[in-house]
């Protein structure tokens, strides 16, 4: 399990989907350790093209057109991150770093 990683949660909470495709953003150190949750960002079959969302699509093993969402941010348990779907790029990861700083307004 790396940063950057997707992967589809069956019944997430406080989500009406049966399943949604989630984007691990916890940092390395915290994946590594035995922590029980990561935080997390949803994906999302609709965007705004706001600066804190990553569009995603069928190169990340995705059916349709989507968008990761920073504003989103939940943390979920390590053992429900069991069905990979994807790892992103490097040049998403880098999308995904800008998209983080300005959903949490950081420099």
């Amino acid at each position: 399990m790396r940063r950057g990683d997707l992967y589809r949660v069956r019944h997430p909470s406080g989500d009406p989907k049966k399943s949604r495709v989630f984007a691990v953003v916890s940092r390395a150190a915290l994946i590594r350790t035995n922590f029980s949750t990561l935080v997390c960002a949803p994906v999302l079959t609709h965007g705004e093209g706001l600066t804190t969302q990553v569009t995603v699509g069928a190169e990340e093993g995705l059916k349709h057109p989507s968008w990761i969402t920073c504003d989103g941010l939940t943390s979920i348990e390590k053992s429900r991150l069991t069905d990979f779907v994807a790892a992103l790029s490097p040049a998403k990861i880098r999308e995904l770093n800008q998209a983080l700083r300005s959903a949490l307004d950081l420099s």
